[in-house]
């Protein structure tokens, strides 16, 4: 895949998550052999918000990731820009505001949330910084900032057996389990092309983001950052 593919425009990346919606969760579930929802967990943690907090989820999805906010009493809003995810996400979870909105340009006031989040879906978004600037914008001072993104394995022999898995065996595995092959190589390429953990956490802090700081998961294959908008 040529690195012009990946330059997807956002309605382009909103209509490849439309086709892949309806089988999207299972299709993580079965390529990450369940570590996703270890990452979600330590996503949820990372965040430490509770009842009242008021929860920016960005590529939200089907709400995967939304749901145990507003189980803990959290007033979440999941926002996506893919209204194929959005409709399978209200149909199982008719009780959550799901909105659609782009990252870089978000229907939302300043100040509006105590925290913001957006798991596996900074590295499809056009433009990182933009993006970045507006969760800046639209979080409190004080407020924070949680990333859950796929990363670089730190450990060089393991580096080598995952991205082989990426290019080879995820397509295969996608074709398995969704039938959308193309979808899932531009989505292991993207992965491959994405920042290390140093790199990402330096463009954090480009975009006004203060107290940058990484933790790993599995080795490096997914990272978790964080970031605090400064006081007024």
């Amino acid at each position: 895949m040529s690195r012009a593919s990946l330059d997807k425009q956002p309605h382009e990346v909103a209509s490849m998550f439309d086709g892949i919606a309806g089988r999207y969760d299972l299709t993580n579930d079965v390529m990450s052999l369940r570590q996703d929802r270890t990452w979600r967990s330590a996503t949820l943690k990372a965040l430490d918000v509770g009842p009242g907090d008021r929860v920016l989820d960005l590529a939200a999805g089907t709400g995967t990731s939304s749901a145990p906010l507003a189980d803990r009493g959290v007033q979440v809003v999941p926002c996506d820009l893919s209204f194929g995810m959005l409709e399978v996400g209200k149909r199982r979870r008719p009780d959550l505001g799901f909105v659609n909105g782009d990252a870089t340009r978000l229907p939302f006031a300043d100040a509006s949330f105590d925290a913001v989040t957006i798991s596996f879906g900074l590295r499809n978004v056009v433009d990182t910084h933009l993006a970045l600037t507006e969760m800046l914008r639209v979080t409190r001072p004080g407020g924070r900032l949680v990333v859950c993104e796929f990363s670089h394995a730190t450990w060089t022999p393991f580096r080598t057996v995952y991205e082989n898995y990426l290019m080879r065996a995820l397509p295969r595995v996608a074709r398995a389990v969704s039938k959308e092959t193309d979808a899932y190589t531009y989505l292991a390429e993207s992965i491959r092309a994405w920042p290390d953990q140093a790199e990402l956490g330096r463009r954090l802090r480009q975009a006004g983001w203060t107290e940058v700081a990484y933790r790993n998961l599995t080795g490096g294959v997914v990272a978790l950052h964080r970031g605090t908008r400064p006081p007024a």
